[in-house]
C-alpha cells in the first residue's frame, strides 16, 4: 500500500489519533474523545480503522479503560511529508555519537520511503557534514534509547556511573531530558541518592536499565534542560582554575568571545567583569585563558603556577621573535 492512497483513505482526525498514539506511552478513552471532540462509540471505530491498517493499538485495562500503541511486527505505512523526511534527513545526518547507527538507519529509511520523497532526502543527506572534533566519545544508541523513553514515561533508571577520577558508583535518577552538548550526551537527571539535580555524561555510563517504579517530574531549575547543562559547566570546579578581572562588560566580552567557555562571565561593573575558566585539562584552560587575553583590554590575572608558567612561557616566546618585516626583537 503506497503512501498517498493511504493519506487519501485516512481522515485528518484518524491520523490526529495516530500522533497522539504515538506521543504517549498510553492515553485514557476519557482524554483521547475529548482531544479529538469524538463520542466514544467514534473513537472505537477509529481504533478499529489504524488496527486494519497494521497498526497494532492495544486496550488498556483499568476503570476508565484506554489504548496504547504497540510496536509491531511488520512497519505500517510509513506517512512522511516533505518537511518531515527532510527534518529526518538532518537529523540522521548530523546526530553525534551514534554516526554509524545513524547512517544505517537513514540507508533503510531511504528503501522505505515513496518514490517521491526520496531525491529529496538523498539531496539532505549526501551534501551535509557535520564537524566533529577529534576523540568524540561514542554513545550507545540502545542506551539513548532507554533514557528517552524512560524521560518520556516518567520511570527511575538505574545505571554505573564513571566519574572523571575513574571511580564508578551505582546511580538512581528520575531523568528528566538528553541534551545534545559539545559532541557529547548528557543526561539532566535528579539524583535520588544525593537529593539533587545533576547531569550525566552518557559515554561514561554502564548497565544503562530502567526499573518499575514511576515518578512524578520535578520542575527544573532551570528555564529549559539545555540552560541547566550550560549553567552547571559554568559553576563547576575543576582541577585547574583561571580567574580574569577585565576590563570590558560583560556583555561585550561575551560578544567577542566566539563559542562558549569552559567556565563563566560575571559582571563586576559598568566596564568591567569577571572571567572564571576551570577545567582539568590544563591546555584547556590556557587556551581560553588565552583567548580572553587576547582581548586586548586591561586585566589581573589570578591563576595556578602551572597556567602562568605555561602562558607566561609562550609570552616569552612571543616578544622573543623578530618582527615579520625584519629588524631586532621588540624587548
Amino acid at each position: 500500500m503506497c503512501e498517498d492512497s493511504v493519506r487519501r483513505g485516512m481522515p485528518q482526525r484518524l491520523l490526529r489519533l495516530l500522533s497522539l498514539l504515538q506521543s504517549r506511552r498510553e492515553w485514557s478513552g476519557a482524554e483521547l474523545t475529548e482531544r479529538l471532540g469524538v463520542s466514544a462509540r467514534t473513537l472505537r471505530r477509529d481504533v478499529d480503522r489504524l488496527r486494519s491498517l497494521d497498526y497494532q493499538v492495544e486496550g488498556v485495562p483499568g476503570v476508565a479503560g484506554g489504548y496504547r500503541l504497540a510496536p509491531g511486527h511488520d512497519l505500517p505505512p510509513l506517512l512522511l511529508d516533505d518537511e518531515e523526511a527532510v527534518a529526518i534527513g538532518l537529523g540522521l545526518s548530523t546526530v553525534s555519537g551514534v554516526e554509524e547507527s545513524a547512517l544505517r538507519a537513514l540507508a533503510k529509511l531511504q528503501r522505505v520511503l515513496p518514490t517521491r520523497l526520496r531525491p529529496r532526502l538523498a539531496a539532505v543527506s549526501g551534501t551535509i557534514t557535520a564537524v566533529r572534533r577529534a576523540g568524540t566519545p561514542r554513545v550507545s544508541p540502545g542506551d539513548l534509547a532507554v533514557l528517552g523513553s524512560c524521560c518520556r514515561e516518567y520511570a527511575v533508571v538505574d545505571f554505573d556511573y564513571r566519574d572523571r577520577a575513574g571511580r564508578t558508583q551505582e546511580r538512581r535518577v528520575e531523568p528528566h531530558h538528553l541534551v545534545d552538548h559539545g559532541d557529547r550526551w548528557y543526561l539532566v537527571a535528579y539524583d535520588t541518592g544525593r537529593g539533587d539535580w545533576r547531569t550525566f555524561r552518557v559515554d561514561r555510563m554502564d548497565r544503562v536499565r530502567r526499573t518499575h517504579r514511576r515518578f512524578t517530574p520535578r520542575e527544573l531549575p532551570a528555564a529549559d534542560p539545555a540552560e541547566y547543562v550550560v549553567r552547571s559547566f559554568a559553576g563547576a570546579t575543576h582541577r585547574h582554575t583561571a580567574r580574569i578581572v577585565l576590563g570590558l562588560s560583560a556583555a561585550t566580552a561575551r560578544s567577542r568571545l566566539h563559542g562558549p567557555i569552559p567556565g563563566e562571565i560575571e559582571a563586576a561593573g559598568e566596564d568591567s567583569c569577571t572571567v572564571r575558566i576551570s577545567a582539568d585539562s590544563l591546555d584547556l584552560v590556557c587556551q581560553y585563558t588565552m583567548a580572553v587575553l587576547s582581548l586586548g583590554a586591561d586585566f589581573d590575572l589570578d591563576a595556578p603556577p602551572e597556567v602562568v608558567d605555561r602562558l607566561g612561557s609562550v609570552c616569552g616566546r612571543l616578544a622573543d621573535r623578530p618582527p615579520a618585516h625584519g629588524g631586532p626583537p621588540k624587548r
